[in-house]
């Protein structure tokens, strides 16, 4: 009998396309849990907190392609860079030569998306589409960080117009991404978009990658 997590995957998996990668957020459960997740194909999964995924990277298989999906404070970057797969949360042009100092350390090349701001909430991080656009300049010099594309949320609420709008935007800008060469280092850029009640329009609205954590796993196990 499959287990409550392969029976969610095995729904999930069928509403999302195979060009579609969908990242499980196990931020705040268990290895266990993980591992149930992991038995049943799933490789990607996302965490928000250096100190919870540092334990888990070392407990867990090495072929999990570990994404950094929350704030990444500059003095835990050195933690992570030496693994992680790809750095969705990326807000700051700070934090963007940070990840390079320590990857060049390394002499790595770091995946990571650009967080950006589009929702109608002040709390949410992120480029505005203003900052975004004037990146282009600042980067070139930042040898050991692989653009990818961009990542961002839509506004909390429930009006789906809402989502779309955001969607929307988010997908233009990673589209200005293929206006510079330099800038993007993929001939198509990642789109990171959309989550456990979003996803399905996100992905109607042309995300490449969907961040999936309560629909997989159900209530999180703790939050400390």
């Amino acid at each position: 009998m499959l287990s409550h997590i392969a029976q969610r995957l095995s729904a999930i998996r069928a509403t999302i396309p195979t060009e579609v990668t969908l990242v499980c957020v196990s931020k705040f459960h268990t290895n266990e849990a993980i591992m149930e997740a992991y038995a049943c194909g799933e490789r990607d999964f996302g965490e928000s907190r250096v100190q919870e995924l540092l334990p888990k990277y070392n407990a867990l298989p090495k072929d999990i392609r570990w994404h950094f999906i929350g704030h990444l404070q500059t003095n835990k970057v050195k933690q992570i860079v030496p693994f992680v797969h790809m750095i969705h949360s990326v807000d700051s042009l700070r934090l963007l030569e940070t990840i390079n100092r320590e990857a060049e350390k390394l002499q790595r090349q770091v995946k990571v998306l650009l967080e950006v701001h589009i929702a109608k909430e002040a709390t949410k991080s992120g480029f505005t589409p203003e900052e975004f656009l004037s990146l282009n300049t600042k980067l070139s010099t930042l040898n050991h960080i692989d653009v990818c594309g961009v990542m961002g949320m839509a506004t909390n609420t429930d009006d789906e117009d809402e989502w779309r709008r955001c969607f929307r935007e988010i997908k233009h800008l990673g589209k200005q991404l293929l206006n510079h060469s330099d800038l993007l280092n993929n001939s198509a850029p990642q789109i990171s978009m959309g989550m456990s009640d979003d996803y399905l329009v996100a992905i109607e609205e042309g995300s490449t990658m969907v961040r999936i954590g309560s629909t997989i796993f159900g209530v999180r196990a703790s939050k400390h």
